[in-house]
């Protein structure tokens, strides 16, 4: 306690991060940081921008920049974007503003990155599916996995998915991202013995275009893999760093 107190004082250390080692979060008026999440978890908490204002995006992205060192947030659109990239070359001008569609990460420069010894291949059925897997594939790389991508194989042609299979099966865990019927998992399931995590898209139209069907086929999958929730590209990213973690363990 007392040192943490001395490093306040002298400014080696900010109240924020202060706060951070005694309570394992930080509070604000934008609300709670789960600083401790990683240590906890194996995995940061990610910052959901939908639905907060800018300013409680660019204040809670500020607090785990100065907590943990990186800020991790997903459903960014242009506006809070636009508004993090500003508030950011003020506050923390030589962070490094990483953005693939609706997820950011942000580093700061004395972060040091993990490395994990573990392969992540991530498949998508069609282009519109590329936002949800971009969001799994940041968290996969801020974790310090390998990825694999592979994109646009829907069973819709077989043969673009059977040509992959090889890369597939070279995969420590896969990440299959699919809308429509969502029939894509249970093939790439189906071909394969490693673990596969199954994501409904939110794309197709009419009856069951919002995800819904998608996400009713992956639960009734004949062959055995793991579902999240609609567009839930996070918790599959997750749960693949999870996996990785153990697989990275053993191989040490």
């Amino acid at each position: 306690m007392r040192e943490l107190l001395e490093a306040v004082a002298d400014g080696s250390m900010s109240p924020a991060a202060a706060e951070a080692e005694l309570n394992g979060y930080v509070t604000s008026e934008a609300g709670r940081f789960d600083a401790a999440r990683q240590q906890r978890r194996g995995i940061p908490e990610a910052i959901f921008a939908e639905g907060k204002s800018a300013a409680q995006v660019v204040a809670l992205a500020e607090t785990a920049l100065e907590t943990t060192g990186r800020a991790l947030l997903t459903r960014v659109d242009d506006e809070r974007a636009t508004a993090l990239r500003a508030a950011l070359s003020d506050s923390n001008p030589e962070a490094t503003i990483e953005r693939r569609h609706s997820t950011v990460r942000v580093l700061a420069p004395t972060y040091d990155p993990p490395e994990l010894d573990a392969t992540v291949g991530i498949v998508t059925g069609g282009t519109v599916d590329e936002p949800v897997a971009d969001e799994a594939e940041v968290v996969c790389l801020d974790a310090g996995a390998t990825v694999d991508r592979v994109d646009d194989i829907g069973v819709a042609s077989l043969a673009r998915t059977l040509d992959q299979v090889d890369r597939f099966r070279g995969a420590d865990v896969l990440i299959v991202a699919a809308g429509r019927e969502g029939a894509l998992p249970t093939v790439v399931a189906g071909l394969v013995d490693t673990p596969v995590i199954a994501v409904p898209v939110d794309s197709g139209y009419g009856y069951g275009g919002d995800g819904d069907a998608a996400l009713a086929g992956m639960l009734q999958s004949c062959t055995v893999l793991s579902v999240v929730n609609i567009d839930a590209g996070f918790v599959a990213g997750a749960q693949a760093v999870l996996i990785s973690r153990a697989i990275d363990r053993a191989r040490s």
